[in-house]
């Protein structure tokens, strides 16, 4: 799948902290089963990429990517642990270079105008705008759209159940990430059936 296929899967990408393996394939489950099958697993754990490698494995309709993806020694990690897409928090040249050369489907961190430009420079059209509430949310994105009617962005950072409707009215919001659907409680009761309803609340957001 490119890029834009992955993102057209879903309006919303749960940021996912992974802290035990064993809780990888159940909590992804239940997101899946709630409309949730794009996912981000953060580079934030040490049961990150086995995260990825699990669920893989078990869960042949999840599209799984891997987040916080800030140098190439981890975008070349999360491509041997099976990542169908990567994200970053922000942008380098020599990511940039590298994750262009990968042709692994990547969202690239962007919080600036000029990092919009240097992204597009190496053929990126589809942007997180992260951290993005911080970086002018709304506003920002909406500022985006006169200079840079080519580029969409999935802004991730601050965005929650009552403020992602506003997002979503943006015609270069193409999707959104949020932390949201994983709660750090929820997932360590192992309670996933809400889960799924969150997922389920979450796949209505978008009109």
């Amino acid at each position: 799948m490119n890029l834009d296929e992955i993102i057209a899967a879903t309006s919303v990408m749960p940021v996912m902290v992974v802290d035990k393996v064993e809780d990888a394939v159940p909590l992804s489950r239940a997101l899946v089963a709630g409309g949730i099958r794009v996912l981000e697993i953060t580079l934030r754990t040490a049961a990150a990429l086995d995260a990825v490698k699990a669920i893989r494995a078990e869960i042949p309709d999840a599209i799984v990517g891997v987040g916080t993806i800030a140098t190439q020694d981890q975008l070349n990690a999360a491509i041997a642990a099976g990542a169908q897409f990567g994200v970053s928090p922000g942008s380098t040249p020599k990511l940039l270079q590298a994750a262009a050369d990968s042709k692994l489907p990547f969202l690239p961190g962007v919080a600036t105008m000029s990092e919009v430009m240097h992204a597009m420079e190496y053929g990126f059209t589809v942007m997180k705008l992260f951290p993005a509430v911080a970086a002018g949310g709304i506003k920002m994105l909406d500022s985006f759209r006169g200079p840079f009617p080519q580029v969409s962005f999935c802004p991730t950072g601050g965005i929650n159940p009552q403020n992602a409707p506003d997002f979503f009215k943006l015609p270069n919001v193409a999707c959104i990430g949020g932390s949201w659907l994983t709660p750090k409680d929820l997932v360590a009761a192992g309670n996933w059936a809400e889960i799924t309803r969150l997922a389920r609340e979450a796949s209505a957001l978008k009109p």
